[in-house]
């Protein structure tokens, strides 16, 4: 049996008929919304495509204002620390004024007090002289010596006696 044999030419044109009409009310009933469905489609597609690149530029913009962010941050924190330092620095120069001034006040105390006792030594060391003198002159006018080489060698021996130091 040949495919020729069995053709039958009334079942070819009504085929060709059905398939004529299915096509007509395919491309007049489904052509469109099947076309609006794809058109649909592609413009989801492209919104979604859209969006991403708005995000995309969105998340760099994010990203660029959070490197400005942690710029600005760490100038400020080197701020903050210099002048942390500065205030540190300042401080410790006050406080390095502050003793000494101190010191040079308890220097020059101490020097006005060593002047005080020198002066009060040279006032006993004074006074005790002035009373040996008067001690001696006492000496030699109760002895009432008769000569004047006799009253010198007293007071020479009394002198010879206290050494002044």
């Amino acid at each position: 049996m040949s495919l020729l044999e069995d053709f039958s030419p009334g079942l070819f044109f009504m085929q060709a008929i059905i398939l004529v009409i299915i096509l007509f009310l395919m491309i007049k009933f489904a052509w469109k919304p099947i076309m609006n469905a794809l058109t649909e489609r592609e413009e989801g597609i492209q919104n979604a495509l859209d969006a991403a690149e708005a995000a995309k530029k969105e998340m760099q913009n994010l990203q660029a204002d959070n490197d400005r962010l942690l710029k600005e941050a760490r100038a400020e924190r080197d701020a903050m620390l210099k002048e942390a330092r500065e205030i540190k620095d300042k401080i410790v120069a006050d406080a390095k004024e502050e003793a000494s001034g101190q010191a040079s006040q308890l220097i020059e105390n101490a020097k006005a007090a060593i002047e005080q006792e020198k002066q009060a030594a040279l006032a006993h060391v004074k006074q005790q002289v002035a009373e040996l003198s008067i001690g001696i002159a006492e000496t030699v006018v109760k002895k009432e010596l008769a000569s004047q080489d006799e009253q010198l060698k007293l007071v020479e021996g009394m002198l010879e006696e206290v050494t002044l130091n």
